[in-house]
């Protein structure tokens, strides 16, 4: 007797062939990601090495940033929405970031640095949101996890790569860190080739009715996307900068050189699981791995508040990892399952402005505690607010909805 393909719902998404368009969209990620982690594991040593800076202006550096990246990142939604074309967008971000990467090297001032971090955010945040929205299009539902995971997976090897590739270049060029930042041009560059020639934008972005849309809609999203925002606020308020993370490392014994694979560890946990979660998240739901993801953000803030030897610091590293892996993914999928398709962009948007300026305050704060009392202040307060997500998560699971 054969059996109907509808009688196994659960047996569609392994056998579902991942898109294309994810996996180039996912190597574009990767090349940008290589490029950004080469620069991000130096950048808060040479800041506060290379330039005097406290963990106060480091913290406001970081929090700017993203509040720069917040902005751009609900308008490129909206305006993906307007125009029905995405890559456009996310061909203006991806190149403003790859452009950022010629300033960094010259940088010999705060204000410098300040230029480049607004370029490379203001790049993020344009084409985050039409990159996700793209994934969204071109994924069926049953595998929407898988391909928000993947992508991110693949985003994850490009955060194991860079710091990697930091590690080597720093030995090898006697830890000049500006001929370090110069070499960050080259995977920019090429994630810009990816990008134009190999990402195909799906053909009904371009032939959906235009009048479907109306901007009061974008502040009309339903109670299931908000719910989501909510849980995504408390998750990002608990996880604030890896820059603490790095600057944790000195504390625990590393040299400048070795800092940048406390980066390698994170991103080798987080992309090793991003994937799979993904894959479990379209069987199982979201709300459980959120929980779980939470548990091992408690478990790194306290490992990295009292680490003072360099094995205690890479176990707290590891569990940060996990922390990513088990919850980045499923959030992108959330959102996409709970949003009506001509309003993907606006919601991408939103839940980015909001995540955004919550992570603006936990950067800041985070920096002024470590400034005002010590460097594991952050991480006890961390792993507080990661408590209270925690709670907030598991008494409100009926508004979580399984994408």
């Amino acid at each position: 007797m054969t059996t109907s393909p509808s009688a196994h719902p659960h047996a569609v998404p392994t056998r579902m062939p991942i898109p294309t368009t994810v996996w180039m969209l996912g190597l574009v990620s990767l090349l940008m990601d290589i490029s950004s982690e080469m620069i991000n594991a130096l950048l808060p040593l040479y800041l506060a090495g290379g330039l005097g800076a406290s963990a106060l202006a480091i913290g406001f550096i970081e929090g700017l940033s993203v509040a720069i990246a917040t902005v751009t990142k609900f308008l490129s939604g909206v305006l993906s929405d307007i125009s029905r074309r995405a890559k456009p967008l996310a061909v203006l971000g991806y190149g403003l970031g790859a452009l950022s990467r010629l300033i960094f090297p010259w940088a010999i001032n705060l204000d410098q640095i300040v230029l480049a971090k607004a370029m490379d955010r203001v790049g993020k945040g344009i084409r985050g949101t039409p990159r996700d929205a793209i994934v969204a299009a071109v994924s069926p539902p049953e595998i929407r996890g898988a391909s928000f995971g993947l992508r991110k997976s693949l985003d994850t090897v490009g955060g194991f790569v860079g710091p990697l590739v930091a590690v080597g270049a720093m030995i090898l060029l006697a830890g000049d860190i500006q001929s370090v930042f110069w070499m960050a041009a080259i995977p920019a560059a090429l994630c810009m080739i990816v990008l134009i020639f190999f990402v195909k934008e799906p053909a009904e972005n371009c032939s959906m009715k235009r009048g479907s849309f109306r901007l009061a809609d974008a502040f009309r999203l339903n109670r299931a996307v908000w719910g989501v925002i909510g849980m995504a606020s408390l998750i990002m308020l608990a996880r604030f900068s890896e820059a603490f993370v790095l600057l944790k490392a000195l504390e625990a014994g590393f040299s400048p050189a070795w800092v940048p694979l406390s980066l390698v560890i994170m991103h080798a946990a987080y992309g090793l699981t991003a994937f799979p979660m993904g894959r479990l998240s379209d069987r199982i739901g979201t709300s459980g791995l959120l929980l779980w993801s939470l548990g091992f953000l408690v478990a790194a803030h306290l490992t990295l508040a009292c680490a003072t030897t360099a094995w205690l610091y890479v176990f707290g590293t590891v569990l940060w990892g996990l922390h990513m892996g088990f919850s980045q993914g499923l959030l992108g999928a959330m959102i996409a399952g709970a949003t009506p398709d001509h309003l993907k962009g606006s919601a991408f948007g939103t839940f980015n402005l909001v995540t955004g300026v919550v992570v603006l305050v936990g950067n800041t704060l985070a920096g002024w505690l470590w400034h005002s009392t010590g460097s594991a202040t952050p991480f006890l307060v961390g792993a507080g607010l990661s408590i209270v997500a925690m709670l907030g998560i598991a008494s409100g699971r009926h508004v979580i909805q399984k994408p």
